[in-house]
């Protein structure tokens, strides 16, 4: 059951040859999920071969150019393409305004519904299924440009049953369900057979969390407490943590601060500065605090297995 993450972008507000603006997908057993929508996000699809008429769901973090002005020329190819099923587009509330502003401009209508959901700037569930939740959180960035982290997090699946056991014990049918859920077995005789003799635990539920443009905050470790796969922005490296927090970013040393803070189980740095053409000085200072620390580049898969 496929967990992973494909990065379309890693740069930050000034693209580079190496790098495109910030977007990226997430693929959760045949769940396409896209968070932010930088320019040339549509071209970064076709060239890493992820199919983007299966993305249902797009989650926008702020509006801030690097990170949702791709959004409009994927509208638009989608409809071009003629797609049928709804959209839902999770974002600040402007930015209905913006891409309603921008059809109207270009009289164009889209063929299929977009449905816009409004974050908020407090702990909020977004999206739930049988397979996984979805959820959003405030970080600490410009006031006119409040941003959101999002955590995604498997559901527990229930326990797989031990067929030759159960059929042993002559456990009825109609039973089976509860002890997928944990319960043990009492035979008509009485005697207890313990859940763990008749089932096996099942893989442990993953979680991945996007973190990007934000000042450093400890306390921003709370919303991911335990996360498999964490991504954090460093924007800069140490050296400049003063224009870091100038500009309401965070440093490589930051992101790894709040890996630890969380527990989490990996740690990958993105949103690179232009400044850096090679971004290892960045995963060398994290990586002194969170040694399980990757760089993102444009393309790279992170599978969770």
């Amino acid at each position: 059951m496929k967990f992973e993450l494909t990065i379309l972008g890693c740069g930050s507000a000034v693209p580079t040859l190496q790098r495109n603006a910030a977007a990226q997908v997430l693929h959760v057993q045949e769940r396409h999920f896209l968070v932010d929508c930088g320019e040339g996000t549509q071209q970064q699809l076709r060239r890493f071969k992820i199919p983007y008429n299966k993305i249902n769901h797009i989650f926008i973090s702020h509006l801030h150019g690097d990170h949702f002005f791709g959004l409009i020329g994927l509208l638009s190819s989608l409809s071009l393409q003629n797609r049928r099923a709804g959209l839902h587009v999770y974002a600040d509330k402007r930015l209905q305004e913006i891409i309603e502003f921008q059809l109207r401009t270009m009289g164009c209508r889209l063929v299929y519904p977009v449905h816009f959901h409004h974050l908020g700037r407090e702990v909020q569930l977004l999206y739930e299924d049988k397979v996984l939740t979805v959820h959003a959180f405030p970080l600490k960035h410009r006031p006119e440009a409040p941003a959101c982290g999002f955590l995604f997090a498997e559901r527990p699946r229930e326990r797989h049953i031990l067929r030759e056991m159960t059929d042993a014990y002559a456990v009825p049918v109609a039973f089976m369900h509860r002890l997928k859920r944990g319960e043990d077995f009492v035979t008509p005789e009485g005697e207890v057979i313990a859940n763990e003799r008749l089932t096996k635990a099942p893989p442990l539920p993953r979680s991945y969390a996007y973190m990007t443009d934000t000042l450093f905050c400890p306390a921003h470790a709370e919303y991911v407490k335990g996360v498999h796969l964490l991504y954090h922005e460093a924007t800069y490296g140490d050296e400049f943590a003063r224009l870091a927090r100038e500009t309401f970013h965070s440093t490589a040393g930051e992101a790894a601060r709040v890996a630890q803070l969380a527990g989490a189980g990996r740690l990958l740095l993105g949103h690179f500065s232009s400044r850096y053409p090679d971004p290892a000085p960045l995963l060398e200072q994290a990586s002194l605090l969170f040694p399980n620390t990757s760089l993102c580049e444009d393309g790279a898969v992170f599978t969770l297995p």
